[in-house]
């Protein structure tokens, strides 16, 4: 078994399975753009991209190109504008399907030349300036203040104010007193809004179980709309909670098997996206398949502690016994693992092979490895491997 328990250093013993642990051991006088260079701009936007536009933004194809052409339009005549408003200037941005650019002044005389260049312009009452300066005493506050109550605060150019959404109005009022902004120009608005950051879920990076006990994770998985991810079984019991290489909370083992077979899955929660990726030795490797590999075929592993190592395939259907009893059904290779990359990727090409379960020596001197296959998780399960 390859898991690790905290910092404690991996010994190997002549055959144990891989885990970190004490038991077997992530454009210039501000004219617009020629239209043909505009048009053009459309060609240079890959199809999948239109087509996601068409889609999200209910587009028809030919609304979805005048768009692109207009934002690049856009693209280069704002910067132009902006500059030559100087203190007068407001914001600016993009409105309705068609991407028409709107630019906003303090100055109503400056009306005139916005409309000549090709914008819509708009009269505001205060500066972006202003409008910074206040979302900066914001800023300021929040470093030592809790903003729980109101986490988002931003520069709404459109309505010429600074938003600061949240959950108690009353307390957000009261953080905009406290920080020295100009309260009229902040609006409070009312928002059960609770941003979160988001993590994604790869091959080949470590995973916490329960306190400390470490394992890699092998490869992302969905049931249903559920997202997670295979493991080795030996990494931990059906209910344990599970923390991401960063330590934020990550999810739980829904069911495991060990020993029999070595696998295992973990549900994570919303703050984890499962990506179909293996962490690979330049880069992410992209799972496609999970194709199994011929005797004699090169395999590469990933895993959280010695990182990226290859190897072949020299046995499929092997049982091995360890000490805490026998498991079948896996595959033995000359790729060499330590404890802690336990659960970790097996990939041939772009084809997952398998999650690490075992073995013996270590990624100095070399040594055999086993591997619990994925197909068979798959099927235990109802999962489904996330694909590129």
């Amino acid at each position: 078994m390859l898991r690790r328990r905290g910092l404690i250093a991996g010994c190997a013993i002549a055959m144990s399975a891989f885990s970190l642990t004490a038991f077997p051991a992530m454009a210039d006088n501000g004219s617009t753009a020629t239209p043909s260079s505009a048009e053009s701009s459309t060609s240079q936007v890959p199809a999948g991209m239109l087509k996601a536009m068409e889609r999200d933004l209910g587009l028809t194809p030919a609304e979805a190109k005048e768009r692109i052409a207009n934002e690049y339009r856009a693209a280069t005549l704002e910067p132009k504008l902006r500059g030559s408003l100087g203190a007068d200037f407001g914001g600016s941005w993009l409105a309705g399907d068609s991407a028409r650019l709107v630019i906003a002044t303090t100055d109503p005389a400056d009306s005139a030349a916005i409309s000549a260049a090709g914008a819509t312009a708009k009269v505001v009452k205060h500066s972006i300036k202003e409008l910074n300066a206040a979302k900066s005493s914001l800023d300021r506050i929040a470093r030592t203040n809790s903003t729980a109550t109101a986490p988002v605060w931003y520069v709404d150019v459109k309505t010429n104010s600074v938003v600061v959404r949240a959950s108690n109005p009353a307390a957000a009022h009261s953080l905009v007193a406290k920080s020295g902004a100009d309260s009229t120009l902040v609006r409070v608005v009312k928002s059960a809004e609770q941003p979160q950051t988001f993590y994604d879920v790869r091959g080949g990076d470590a995973y916490y179980i329960g306190s400390g006990s470490r394992c890699s994770i092998g490869f992302s998985v969905t049931k249903g709309t559920q997202s997670g991810f295979a493991t080795a079984g030996h990494c931990g019991k059906a209910g344990a909670t599970t923390t991401g290489y960063n330590r934020v909370a990550q999810g739980s083992f829904q069911a495991s098997r060990f020993p029999g077979a070595d696998m295992a899955w973990v549900a994570v929660n919303s703050q984890w996206t499962v990506k179909p990726w293996v962490k690979g030795p330049s880069g992410n490797v992209t799972v496609a398949g999970s194709q199994q590999t011929a005797v004699g075929g090169s395999i590469c592993r990933s895993g959280s502690t010695t990182g990226w190592h290859c190897g072949t395939v020299q046995q499929h259907n092997t049982s091995v016994s360890y000490p805490q009893g026998t498991i079948s059904g896996v595959t033995r290779t000359s790729v060499c693992a330590e404890p802690g990359d336990s659960g970790g990727s097996y990939i041939s090409g772009s084809q997952a092979q398998g999650v690490t379960s075992g073995g013996s020596g270590n990624c100095s001197s070399g040594g055999t490895t086993y591997h619990q296959p994925i197909n068979p998780i798959l099927s235990a399960y109802g999962l489904r491997l996330v694909t590129g």
